[in-house]
């Protein structure tokens, strides 16, 4: 009986001596222990460099429309063609490196319309019901070349399309801006930094990060748990679509004076015809490309000295 009792005795001795982190319960997440980078093992400052610049809109696009009737599809398509190729032709002559232009055609029938029982008036969608077909012709000009928008809008505007959208502004970042940029937002770390240091009664030392993303900047160990936010300290340009009206400009001293008979507006542009210049000069209106925001930021890790 005392064997039996000493053997249970040892079996519960055992028990008791397993390792006691087995029964510790797991950290939680937000208690996860996050361990420094190399570059933090002694002193460091984190400097997160941001510059910003307006730059003038180098994207401008518009689209117009000329619509044709006829009883024929290839009769409408024919007519509607006509009423651009001109206009085509002539907006051709800027090249395409200055303005580029696309033209589609869309030809749908004209159905007979009848009333219904409750007097609502519907279109009779048969194959023996088309009473004519509708062409439209759409003309897109992507203006590349921003000094030429006026005369090339005014050009499309003379013409009288049936529809014509606003301007619509972008901006496109030549590389060089960035690339300057980037530069700017370096520059902008080091000043940061030794004005920091200079406030905390230390010196800068040598470089230990360069990150153009700026997440080393945005580590565990800086930033605070989580991290990692999304979009980093990459560039970012403003890229919402502007949209400019047109406007005439009036010189104040020119209001002092009675005002002139106007001359005589030039005759109107016949269909399919393309414009002359008076009738450009006479369509011409003010469009002036908005600012457009770009931004750069980086991050710098110096050692303190």
């Amino acid at each position: 009986m005392r064997q039996v009792t000493a053997a249970l005795i040892a079996g519960v001795l055992a028990g008791l001596a397993a390792p006691a982190f087995a029964q510790t319960p797991p950290a939680t997440i937000g208690q996860q222990y996050v361990p420094a980078p190399w570059w933090m093992r002694d002193p460091v400052i984190a400097s997160v460099g941001q510059v910003r610049t307006e730059i003038a809109a180098n994207r401008a696009d518009f689209t117009a429309g000329f619509t044709a009737l006829d009883r024929s599809a290839a009769e409408a398509s024919r007519k509607a063609a006509d009423l651009v190729r001109a206009l085509s032709q002539q907006l051709a002559t800027y090249g395409a490196d200055k303005v580029r232009v696309e033209t589609s055609l869309t030809t749908r029938p004209i159905y007979e319309q009848y009333r219904d029982e409750a007097g609502v008036m519907r279109d009779n969608v048969r194959a023996d019901k088309i009473v004519r077909y509708q062409t439209e012709a759409s003309v897109r000009l992507t203006i590349r070349d921003v000094a030429v928008l006026e005369r090339a809008y005014a050009t499309v505007v003379a013409t009288q399309p049936t529809t014509l959208s606003p301007v619509y502004f972008s901006l496109e970042p030549e590389n060089a801006w960035k690339t300057a940029l980037a530069a700017e937002a370096m520059k902008d770390a080091r000043r940061r930094a030794v004005a920091a240091a200079e406030n905390a009664g230390a010196t800068l030392g040598s470089v230990r990060v360069i990150d153009p993303t700026g997440r080393a900047c945005e580590t565990d160990v800086l930033a605070g748990w989580p991290s990692y936010s999304a979009g980093g300290g990459q560039m970012q340009t403003d890229v919402d679509e502007v949209v400019v009206t047109g406007s005439r400009t009036v010189r104040a001293g020119a209001m002092m004076a009675p005002p002139a008979a106007p001359p005589p507006p030039p005759a109107p542009v016949r269909p399919g015809e393309a414009p002359s210049e008076a009738q450009i000069e006479a369509a011409r209106l003010a469009l002036q490309p908005p600012l457009q925001t770009m931004t750069d930021s980086a991050c710098v890790v110096y050692g303190l000295n």
